[in-house]
């Protein structure tokens, strides 16, 4: 049965890692930006919902509700002044702004809260599922967070294909020039990218730190990279890639924990990374780009 644990807990990870990853792959997707402050929206996203409910006395799920919508906001106001201004600069501006915006929201979180981790309580109040005699045991974190991985990345997935911002969306990222000419808002669809994927960071927080309730300025950065990582892992730009990358690098992870080496567990999931972008450069379901010239 202890296979069985890991490999769940594995997939409730990955799952954490899958919706975090989505709100990379769209930024990249759409506005060809690779948004280094992502996982540090995650962690403001945590801190909302650890002071409206400690603080505030608020309800977990308006808890939640209040941090997704914080977190939009923020993302928004992040384009806005950081990377709207930067849309025809190198990539080498747009990433060192990204790395200074995470700066940023990590020391201001730094100065706000203090430097000591906060204990988060659990938004989920769902009891664990026990089988098999009490043998295998599966926590209400994991209960949750797997079939809310899958909801969401349905439900974009069908936003993406079927809605008009989505439509538009697709537009932007295969060409912004004739997007324009077609009477695509690029700036408008640009924010509304920005805020899904800050909204899916605030989702993420509240199940992540519902799971591994330690909260402080710096919570947000491993997750963050690892998120990036399954993105890649996956192919970046794809919804489905993001999905499969990020599960497969949860299960990776607890599996090498539990088996192989607590310490090199995070080494040995880089590495793995590195063999499939050798094989397959554009990650498992990614697709060649092909730049004009």
């Amino acid at each position: 049965m202890s296979f069985i644990t890991y490999l769940i807990k594995g997939i409730s990870l990955g799952s954490v890692y899958s919706i975090i990853a989505l709100g990379y792959t769209m930024v990249y997707g759409i506005a060809k930006m690779l948004n280094f402050a992502h996982g540090d929206v995650i962690m403001i996203g945590g801190y909302i919902i650890f002071i409206t409910m400690s603080s505030m006395g608020m309800n977990p799920a308006v808890a939640v509700l209040a941090s997704i919508v914080c977190c939009a906001a923020l993302g928004v106001t992040i384009e806005k002044i950081a990377y709207k201004p930067l849309r025809k600069a190198s990539s080498l501006a747009v990433l060192i702004t990204a790395i200074g915006v995470s700066y940023l929201l990590q020391n201001v979180a730094l100065l706000i809260f203090g430097a000591d981790s906060k204990s988060f309580t659990s938004v989920i109040s769902i009891p664990a599922l026990k089988l098999a005699g009490d043998k295998l045991t599966i926590s209400g974190e994991t209960l949750i967070t797997i079939p809310a991985c899958i909801i969401i990345m349905v439900s974009l997935s069908i936003f993406i294909k079927k809605s008009r911002t989505g439509r538009a969306m697709l537009a932007v990222s295969e060409d912004k020039d004739a997007a324009v000419l077609m009477g695509v808002n690029v700036s408008k669809t640009i924010a509304i990218t920005f805020a899904i994927g800050s909204s899916l960071a605030a989702v993420a927080s509240a199940l992540m730190f519902s799971a591994y309730p330690s909260l402080s300025s710096t919570s947000g950065s491993m997750p963050g990279i690892k998120a990036f990582v399954a993105a890649v892992f996956g192919g970046i730009g794809s919804i489905p890639g993001a999905m499969l990358g990020g599960i497969l690098l949860g299960v990776i992870e607890i599996l090498s924990r539990a088996y192989i080496s607590s310490q090199l567990a995070d080494a040995i999931v880089f590495v793995i990374l590195i063999i499939v972008l050798l094989v397959k450069p554009t990650g498992i379901l990614g697709k060649k780009m092909h730049e004009k010239v």
